[in-house]
């Protein structure tokens, strides 16, 4: 009778504040004392980065940063660290962006300021990922913990709409696995309530309002509760599948979450009256699945897996790497037979219901 749990915090400094990312990075890089800095950006980040960091000791610009972050590409990384007398590394972009200095700072310790201009969340966990030789592996380390978070929404606009939306319901996958999660409590539960809310405020006025920034400020805000809830529960079933999807297939991150999220949710739902009734709350419908399908028709989400390359000839192999990796506490039951179901619905693309 009554709550008994234990929960973990991660500890880590936040600054949320639109047009203030220059202002924060530079006041962070002073408190670390760095004096050889490493941005990692993309091409779509790059000018934005250049300008974040054009008065600060920047010893190197990386830009080769590959989804998944392949082990050959983590280590071409960590030479250039090495080569480079790195001191501090600065992320700004995506997942893929933030994995990659997760990935450096395995090996190195260096520590991680994350500036994040998608919703993927990776920022704020202590969770890593690597891929080789067609498998994903994770793990979780203190040291790849970004020391500094900096969310500006700024920065997001130049997110294209759709990838916001898949972006956005990668990081409500978060909140949703956080419910049921390994490590599931009452205080991940209200992080991940609330991660749902705000994304499903912000990410239909991102649709409606590309430039706007209130729509994108909720996103980020969302994300970083969806993250840190996620931290904390663990992976749950839905992750386990994309893992498997992303690694093997090379299947991209955000539309494969996007798309898979509905059916995991469908699944394990009607097993999960508790988790299930406060994701209906925070998306302020009657049911769960009825209200992340509206809101998906509204956003137009990500629909179907064969949309990415995955074929229904990959789907028993999907089954057997997936199986396994399914934690022993998952509402339901997971088969074979019931995995195999889900895995073409998610392919096909068909609209998921209880």
């Amino acid at each position: 009778m009554g709550l008994h749990f234990s929960h973990d915090t991660l500890p880590q400094r936040v600054h949320f504040g639109t047009g203030r990312a220059a202002e924060y990075l530079a006041d962070e890089i002073a408190r670390f004392g760095a004096s050889r800095v490493m941005v990692i950006a993309g091409r779509r980040d790059a000018d934005t980065a250049a300008d974040l960091s054009a008065q600060l000791p920047v010893a190197l610009h990386y830009s080769d940063i590959v989804q998944h972050v392949p082990a050959e590409s983590a280590e071409r990384a960590r030479a250039a660290a090495r080569e480079n007398a790195v001191d501090l590394l600065v992320c700004l972009g995506g997942g893929s962006a933030v994995g990659l200095a997760k990935a450096i700072a395995l090996d190195t310790a260096l520590p991680i300021i994350a500036i994040p201009t998608t919703y993927a969340g990776s920022e704020a966990t202590n969770v890593w990922g690597l891929t080789e030789n067609g498998r994903k592996s994770t793990g979780v380390d203190a040291v790849v913990l970004p020391a500094t978070v900096i969310y500006d929404a700024e920065l997001s606009r130049n997110l294209p709409v759709g990838l916001s939306v898949a972006s956005g319901l990668n990081a409500m996958a978060h909140c949703i696995d956080s419910l049921w999660g390994p490590r599931a409590d009452p205080i991940n539960g209200a992080l991940a309530a609330e991660g749902i809310r705000a994304l499903a405020t912000g990410l239909p006025a991102i649709v409606e309002e590309p430039a706007g920034l209130e729509g994108r400020e909720q996103a980020l805000y969302g994300a970083y509760l969806s993250a840190v809830a996620f931290a904390s529960a663990g992976s749950g079933m839905h992750h386990k599948i994309c893992h498997v999807l992303g690694g093997t297939w090379n299947l991209p991150h955000a539309q494969t979450h996007a798309t898979v999220l509905p059916y995991v949710l469908a699944f394990n739902a009607p097993q999960a009256p508790v988790a299930e009734a406060r994701i209906a709350s925070a998306l302020g419908t009657d049911t769960a699945i009825g209200g992340l399908n509206a809101l998906r028709k509204r956003l137009d989400a990500p629909r179907a897996l064969k949309d990415y390359g995955f074929t229904t000839q990959d789907i028993p192999e999907a089954v057997s790497l997936i199986l396994p990796a399914i934690p022993t506490n998952n509402p339901r039951e997971v088969t074979a037979a019931n995995l195999t179901e889900l895995l073409t619905a998610a392919h096909e693309g068909s609209t998921p219901g209880p």
